[in-house]
Formats: structure tokens, C-alpha cells, sequence
């Protein structure tokens, strides 16, 4: 449906400040090379796609990078993680969040989170750390649904689980996101 929405959780892409603990086992350098062509990946496999609008939601609120030309994009605005996931979610009817920073996502699984979402309330693609890699919401939504959740933990999709109690939810297939040299180096084992 065309008034779905797909967010991108982004970063501007500048040296020396994404990924600090990737960039400690790889460099800042092969950490920005990493992450820009991981977006770009990423976009290239998801925006086109007319089953819905994609936006990139960005931090810093006003980094000036070079984003592709037909995906609007708005600031993140303050707060830790769930706020600001929180916020960017709020204003649409039916919206899918995604990371940045987990290679693998295809427009099948962009496409999975809305159909469930035809059925369940929730949807969200489990993080093999833990956390988790997408998270979708229909109209009928916890008030505080990211409330007090340990981010960067492996608590951080259970404990985003227990503020939807009670009502129906679907996990996606797991995935790894890449927050170390270790996670990189076993994306590109199994790659091969």
C-alpha cells in the first residue's frame, strides 16, 4: 500500500564518527568506507520500491552529507534511541524502521513487515546480538513502546517485547548487524 512508510535510521556518514567500536578493530576509514556502502546497499535494495515511501532519518539533526537525490530526509531530533524511534514513527498509520547497519535486508523483508502488520500490531526482525533490526508498527500502538529498553544490550528485543504484552506481534527472520570487527568478520565468513 502506498501510504506505508519505511524509515532509515542513518548517520551521516563522516570519519570519525560511526561505528566506534568496528572503527576500533578496522579503522575509521574502512569503517566509513563500510558504512556508506552499506547504505548505499541498503537504499538501493529498498527506496525504489513503490509499495511504499521510504525516508532517511538522519543524526546529527542538521549533517549535511550526500544522500540520495529522490529520498527526502529529516532529523532524528533529541533523545535516546527509543525516543527518537518513537517520534519518527508517530505521525504514520503504518511504518517500518530500519537500521542502517545490517547488510542483508531485501525488499522481501520490507514487504513481510507490512503484510504482517496486516495481522499483528507489531512486527519486528530479531538481531542475532539481541536487539533487533526492524521494527513495525500498525495504528493501534503502546503508549511508550520503546520505553525502558536496554539499548546496545542483548535485553534490547525482550524488553521492547514486554511493552507489547498482550497484544499480537511477528518476528521476521534473524539477521546480524555489524557493530564490531567480529561482526564483520563473521558476515564475511558466511558471505563465502
Amino acid at each position: 500500500m502506498r501510504g506505508d512508510t519505511l524509515l532509515v535510521f542513518a548517520r551521516a556518514p563522516r570519519l570519525g564518527t560511526l561505528k566506534r567500536r568496528l572503527a576500533r578493530g578496522i579503522g575509521a576509514m574502512a569503517t566509513l568506507r563500510f558504512y556508506r556502502g552499506q547504505l548505499a546497499a541498503l537504499l538501493g535494495a529498498v527506496a525504489r520500491d513503490r509499495r511504499w515511501t521510504t525516508q532517511i532519518v538522519v543524526t546529527p539533526d542538521r549533517a549535511r552529507a550526500r544522500w540520495p537525490r529522490r529520498v527526502p530526509v529529516r532529523p532524528q531530533g533529541q533523545g535516546d534511541l527509543g525516543q527518537r524511534m518513537a517520534r519518527a514513527m508517530a505521525p504514520h498509520r503504518r511504518v517500518v524502521l530500519v537500521g542502517s547497519d545490517i547488510p542483508g535486508i531485501r525488499a522481501a523483508d520490507i514487504a513481510a513487515a507490512f503484510r504482517a502488520l496486516g495481522r499483528v500490531q507489531a512486527v519486528f526482525g530479531p538481531a542475532v546480538d539481541g536487539g533487533y533490526w526492524l521494527v513495525g508498527m500498525g495504528p493501534r500502538r503502546p503508549q511508550g513502546p520503546f520505553a525502558r529498553v536496554r539499548w546496545s544490550t542483548r535485553h534490547a528485543l525482550a524488553d521492547t517485547l514486554a511493552n507489547f504484552a498482550g497484544r499480537p506481534v511477528a518476528l521476521l527472520r534473524p539477521l546480524r548487524d555489524v557493530d564490531t570487527a567480529k561482526d564483520l568478520i563473521a558476515l564475511r565468513m558466511r558471505a563465502a
